[in-house]
């Protein structure tokens, strides 16, 4: 399982603004939520967030079995109920892009 998180652009004094290291909390947050509801046989969040959004732009790559024979529209839908149970699509994610397969596809994408 991979979680791809960019390294934080420096402020002037050098150090890691407070909204970079927010943004990739939310990033490792969406991670373990999605982890614990599905079975994963692998997940990655990318978080693209910049200071221009108030918002994460995030995107969520996750590959599970229980997305067999269960159609893209309704493994987006699982995705997007599971985080708003804590607000986050509500409050913090402002833009997120699923890519939710199930292993045979994600073979084949690779």
């Amino acid at each position: 399982q991979a979680l791809h998180l960019p390294e934080a652009k420096a402020s002037s004094d050098g150090e890691r603004s407070a909204a970079a290291r927010t943004m990739s909390s939310l990033a490792a947050t969406v991670k373990t939520k999605c982890t614990e509801a599905f079975a994963i046989t692998h997940v990655e969040v990318i978080d693209f967030s910049d200071s221009a959004c108030s918002g994460a732009k995030l995107e969520l790559i996750i590959v599970s079995e229980d997305f067999a024979k269960v159609p893209l529209i309704q493994r987006h839908r699982k995705v997007q109920a599971l985080l708003k149970e804590d607000g986050l699509m509500d409050e913090k994610i402002h833009a997120l892009t699923i890519k939710a397969w199930t292993p045979e596809q994600w073979e084949a994408k690779k």
